[in-house]
């Protein structure tokens, strides 16, 4: 949601990646959006292909995520780290090899009820839960933007300052 909010405003526009099973998209800017297609725990694959048909670094990627860990709409940056069992994080690892790549963690909150940790990351979410919802992903795309800007130190520091 929050890669496909940074496209919507920024004009720019999905289309196949010809070297993955994902999304490309381009802002104004030049910043390369991927959206991987496949299931998350196999994220890493279309991760390690962009990064070698652009010839860039893990150091240059950040890859966004929900977060079950984080309460509902907390945001998190980190330049690098574990993937705290992620299972999208880990596939990014293994893929490239290292866990030097930065990381923006959405907090989506812990399964509540029986349907499970697949059916509440990948289910609806709750009309109260919406608007936090909302709130996080403008907070986000505003916090990719700093990144871009600001450098992501600076970025990091804003985000602390507005918990």
């Amino acid at each position: 949601m929050v890669v496909e909010r940074w496209a919507t405003v920024s004009g720019a526009s999905w289309k196949a990646a010809g070297f993955a099973n994902a999304l490309l998209a381009r802002t104004e800017s030049g910043t390369r959006l991927l959206k991987p297609l496949d299931y998350v725990n196999r994220s890493g694959v279309s991760v390690s292909a962009a990064l070698s048909w652009f010839k860039l670094q893990p150091e240059q990627t950040l890859v966004v995520v929900d977060d079950v860990n984080l309460p509902l709409g907390r945001l998190r940056l980190r330049a690098k780290g574990s993937a705290g069992g992620h299972n999208g994080l880990k596939s990014v690892a293994a893929a490239l090899g290292t866990e030097q790549y930065a990381r923006l963690r959405g907090g989506v909150g812990a399964a509540a009820g029986d349907g499970g940790l697949v059916a509440h990351v990948l289910g609806k979410f709750a009309d109260g839960e919406r608007k936090i919802l909302e709130e996080m992903i403008v907070r986000a795309v505003e916090v990719l933007q700093n990144c871009q800007h600001l450098g992501l130190d600076q970025a990091a520091a804003k985000i602390k300052n507005d918990i």
